[in-house]
């Protein structure tokens, strides 16, 4: 099987023998999200910068779909890798449609195709085509890292490296932003290679990790690999003991705990319509599909009362800002995102947007007790028999 990208036998060695990278090998398939991470000094953003000859390895090959790096030029290398930063690296004397064009630029496209995808871009992370004329200065912290984001993107690369991008910002910043590239990467099929040195964010994106230290791979896995059979104490302290580690061992994706009859209503229908399910299905908010049973967003009681005299329909007046998980999501992602943000439930899409179901945060309590504490009716049972 030829993997997308190959690390083989490489280290990266300083002056004085000291080995920032020693021996490492490992591969990413396409489309896969790994993420590198360890304690400061490990070998992470070493190993993540040689993939787009920021550094260059003294031993060993690394080879991207096929090519082997010590080859290709680096400065077309970096114009076919997406590059994301935590200080974000926006130019201040450009607006901010020419920072997301800065790569297309170098490759000559016409202005109208330029102006074309920092368009199409923008509108992916729900941001307003007037943002484009702004300058840096103008934006949050948060809106410049989305534009840093979306810059990596705006060539077309298949392959985006991100160097602890979410470091600096605000806690609620950080997740919106996690949850944006998660959205992205599974919806656009990228390719991502995530430095980070915070375990959460490590567990949350990564389709594998990459545990380093001392400059060398310690464990890789997928999120539940390390966290079910840690390799030795340095990955079990990076973990962590209080962390929710798995809820049941049988129980590991949302569409396992699912209710799979969702209250749903179709844009064209009437407000009336919408009451008169409501009242049926005794609820008041209603998800809203199309035809095909594709998300499109919600509705519930107090917008259809706000709107009932001008609006005819479900679609006038729905929300198109909803969150959803899918149905292959882990348990442990959705029991952090309902629980600390305090939803009732959220929906439950497929891999072609269509709803199929919503988890509830009541089915997620039930879940979490049954790991902290186990099945109490057994340990009752057992406790009267003695």
């Amino acid at each position: 099987m030829t993997h997308y990208l190959t690390f083989d036998h490489v280290s990266k060695l300083y002056r004085g023998g000291n080995k920032a990278v020693d021996d490492i090998s490992f591969t990413v398939d396409k489309g896969e999200f790994i993420c590198l991470i360890g304690t400061s000094g490990s070998g992470k953003t070493t190993t993540m910068r040689m993939i787009n000859r920021m550094i260059n390895p003294t031993k060993g090959t690394i080879t991207l779909d096929g090519e082997n790096l010590a080859n290709v030029d680096p400065v077309k290398l970096r114009r076919k890798i997406g590059y994301v930063i935590q200080n974000i690296g926006l130019m201040p004397h450009m607006t901010i449609q020419d920072n997301i064009t800065i790569v297309p630029k170098l490759l000559k496209w016409s202005p109208e195709k330029r102006h074309a995808k920092a368009l199409e871009l923008l509108k992916l992370v729900e941001m307003p085509a007037d943002f484009l004329d702004r300058y840096p200065s103008q934006l949050s912290g948060g809106q410049q890292q989305r534009i840093g984001v979306i810059r990596a993107l705006a060539a077309g690369q298949d392959i985006i490296l991100m160097d602890e991008p979410f470091g600096a910002l605000d806690p609620i910043t950080r997740e919106a932003l996690q949850d944006l590239v998660k959205q992205l990467q599974s919806e656009l099929g990228k390719t991502i290679v995530f430095v980070t040195h915070d375990m959460d964010e490590a567990l949350k994106l990564a389709s594998r990790i990459a545990i380093m230290d001392n400059g060398q791979i310690i464990q890789m896995g997928t999120p539940n690999e390390v966290l079910r059979n840690p390799a030795n104490q340095f990955v079990e302290d990076l973990i962590g003991h209080d962390r929710l580690i798995e809820a049941k061992p049988n129980v590991e994706t949302v569409g396992q705990i699912m209710l799979k009859s969702p209250v749903a209503i179709t844009p064209g229908k009437s407000l009336v319509d919408a009451i008169r399910l409501m009242r049926q299905r005794r609820v008041d908010t209603l998800l809203v599909v199309d035809e095909n049973q594709h998300l499109k967003g919600l509705v519930d009681i107090e917008n259809i009362d706000h709107h009932y005299k001008d609006a005819t329909s479900v679609g006038d007046i729905m929300s198109t800002k909803i969150s959803y998980v899918n149905e292959n999501d882990l348990v442990r992602d959705t029991i952090e995102r309902i629980l600390k943000r305090g939803w009732k439930y959220v929906p439950v899409i497929n891999d072609d947007h269509q709803l199929v179901g919503i988890v509830t945060r009541t089915a997620l309590v039930d879940v979490v007790y049954d790991a902290v504490w186990g099945d109490t009716d057994e340990s009752e049972a057992e406790s009267d028999q003695q």
